[in-house]
């Protein structure tokens, strides 16, 4: 199934396609992320609160609806639908869409250096997050409790996609992405999220650490534990009106923003195996721009 979404003719928003809450996650974090304007950052802000609170609502909609059909809303007590909400997260981690660090630096060939490449990518992030709550709390007009139930887990697992994303891509900045299998990179940036660190590069390099996070279930229980806070926490952001919307926004941009801080703050310090590695993902020159270096 295909990431990219047919668009419709009347406001440029994306249908989203596919009947899995794995497509949707996939669709979900790539379409926030392609839709990022280039332009100065006041435009950005505007065009978020715009065309992204509207993106945001159609893709959580369509992940309502795709969770509906999974049996979430039925799953009794926060033990049972946290673990089936962790399933779901775990299920969709490897088809969650992340650029390599010669795509990221191509697509912000201005960033010098990689912390600046980082803040850029972390802006994205947040400004996606914050979205995606400002969406799901304006689409809380009229909530009933079994429609609110729903909501809240798609935005959590739309939330953490977002995030996921964002981590696998700033280890990619900082020269120490994850090792293995599809699989296994995928468990080891959950597990990141799920602790909201770094990943253990020497639990990464044995044998015995890929095994490990191959079978997963301790990556699992730390998913499922964090989503239930989460959920539990964004209750407020569905509050009528557009006040639900303000809350969800600003919750939401702020957790994302600690969680890249955490994560860049544990990358920083450490010693990369191949020093030369940003260098060997450098964007490649034009003539123009190689006559311009040269003169």
């Amino acid at each position: 199934m295909g990431l990219i979404r047919r668009r419709r003719q009347d406001d440029s928003v994306p249908e989203p396609g596919g009947e899995d809450v794995a497509g949707e996650l996939a669709a979900l974090s790539a379409e926030m992320e392609r839709s990022l304007p280039e332009a100065n950052p006041a435009v950005q802000e505007a065009w978020y609160r715009r065309k992204g609170a509207q993106r945001a609502r159609v893709l959580v909609g369509s992940l309502t609806k795709a969770l509906g059909r999974g049996g979430v809303a039925a799953a009794k007590g926060a033990g049972l639908g946290g673990k089936a909400l962790a399933d779901r997260l775990v299920l969709a981690a490897p088809r969650i869409p992340i650029r390599s660090l010669a795509t990221l630096r191509a697509q912000h060939p201005t960033a010098a250096t990689p912390e600046e490449l980082a803040e850029l990518v972390t802006l994205g992030a947040c400004r996606s997050s914050a979205a995606l709550g400002a969406g799901a709390g304006a689409a809380a007009m009229m909530p009933v409790p079994p429609a609110m139930a729903v909501e809240i887990a798609a935005e959590t697992l739309s939330v953490a996609a977002v995030e996921i994303k964002l981590i696998a891509e700033l280890h990619e900045i900082y020269g120490m992405p994850a090792v293995g299998t599809a699989a296994q990179r995928a468990a080891a940036y959950v597990g990141a999220w799920a602790d909201g660190r770094g990943i253990d590069r020497a639990a990464l390099i044995r044998p015995a650490g890929l095994a490990a996070m191959a079978i997963g279930s301790e990556v699992r229980q730390k998913v499922r534990k964090r989503l239930t806070r989460s959920t539990l926490r964004k209750l407020p952001s569905l509050t009528p009106l557009l006040i639900g919307a303000g809350i969800g926004a600003t919750m939401n941009r702020r957790d994302t923003r600690r969680l890249a801080d955490q994560v860049r703050a544990d990358l920083v310090g450490r010693k990369v195996l191949d020093p030369g590695y940003w260098a060997a993902a450098a964007p490649a020159l034009g003539a123009g721009d190689r006559r311009a270096v040269e003169s």
